[in-house]
């Protein structure tokens, strides 16, 4: 998964739900030194909330992307992000 373009990153999950492995999948690739430049808010739901489960990034040009890991599997959910982050490498290596 490409993370070099994350700004921001929102996970939400209820660590017994079925949503846990896909964003603790997804909170494994998040590298200490992104973790110093983009911010990181890790909500853990406890059983009997009422918030749905989430998985959102904000990239670097403010496109927004949100998925809920109890309906995406992990795989889905990075590709998403990855097609982005390929955009903006590309814009990126043709302004250069």
């Amino acid at each position: 998964m490409i993370t070099k373009f994350f700004s921001k990153i929102v996970v939400k999950f209820d660590p017994f739900g079925p949503e846990a492995k896909c964003a603790r999948s997804f909170i494994s690739l998040i590298s200490p030194k992104l973790r110093q430049t983009c911010p990181v808010d890790l909500e853990v739901l406890p059983k009997a909330s009422t918030k749905s489960p989430l998985l959102k990034v904000t990239f670097k040009d403010k496109t927004s992307m949100e998925g809920n890991p109890a309906e995406q599997s992990f795989d889905d959910f990075a590709q998403m992000l990855d097609r982005h982050s390929r955009q903006l490498q590309f814009k990126e290596d043709a302004n250069k």
